[in-house]
């Protein structure tokens, strides 16, 4: 098989399924994962295609870092159908991290808890939300602000977590990658996520569908470190069969 016809083969499977496997490719072609290494780097230097972990993608798996005034207007909807499926996993709990993002901003705009409630985040969006809030107390982080997320970040937060024990956190991410894991745009905010994790008993992934397949910069945990991802319909079977696999329960809003 010549080049030409491998290049061939690649941009057809990719158009029929949206990504690729070097391993599949190089079994399919009987030639080496080398050479289809080398065909999808001349793919993607013709913009072809965009190279990831073990393949290619027809589609660009890279999270970009927008702003939070610009992330609120996306999918706003489910958004607030995904935070509201999320309140559930409140039962029983007295104390919860909520992270930063516009889905967990629309879970704290949600909250309205019966009995006391502490609330610890790095958001100060969600800190002026719940800061008045019948049966909520709310502690706000330390540190720098990021003008694009409203949210602190770096060491003055983190040495607050190290003596801090919650129940759940509920967590937004950028990315969710199936062999990269769970991820968001800024370095510094996926170390402080790391830090909250480790401060919480229960870990619970907010997103909407559309990130699922991407990667942001930071990567802040794997599969097996996440117990519910809330999500809505629009989740692939694949990718809803691969969460459950990794036991990771996937509830779906509706």
């Amino acid at each position: 098989m010549t080049i030409t016809e491998r290049h061939q083969v690649i941009l057809h499977k990719l158009k029929e399924f949206g990504k690729v496997s070097i391993l599949e490719l190089s079994d399919e072609m009987e030639v080496s994962g080398v050479t289809i290494r080398k065909d999808l780097k001349l793919l993607e230097d013709k913009h072809l295609l965009y190279r990831t972990h073990g393949g290619a993608s027809i589609n660009n798996p890279y999270a970009m870092e927008r702003t939070i005034h610009e992330k609120s207007g996306i999918n706003a909807d489910i958004k607030h159908k995904i935070a509201k499926a999320a309140l559930s996993l409140l039962a029983g709990h007295d104390s919860i991290i909520i992270g930063s993002g516009t889905t967990v901003f629309e879970f704290a705009r949600c909250l309205e808890p019966e009995e006391h409630l502490t609330v610890i985040t790095p958001a100060v969006k969600v800190t002026l939300e719940l800061s008045n809030r019948q049966n909520i107390d709310v502690l706000q982080l330390g540190g720098m602000i990021r003008p694009n997320s409203s949210s602190v970040a770096g060491a003055m937060a983190e040495r607050i977590l190290d003596d801090i024990s919650c129940g759940v956190l509920f967590l937004g991410v950028d990315g969710i990658d199936l062999d990269f894991g769970f991820s968001i745009t800024n370095i510094a905010e996926a170390t402080l996520n790391q830090k909250m994790i480790e401060s919480a008993q229960k870990v619970v992934v907010l997103t909407d569908s559309s990130k699922f397949d991407k990667r942001g910069l930071g990567k802040v945990c794997n599969f097996d470190q996440v117990q519910y991802v809330v999500t809505d319909s629009g989740i692939s079977k694949k990718t809803l069969d691969a969460l459950e696999d990794r036991s990771v329960h996937v509830i779906i809003a509706e």
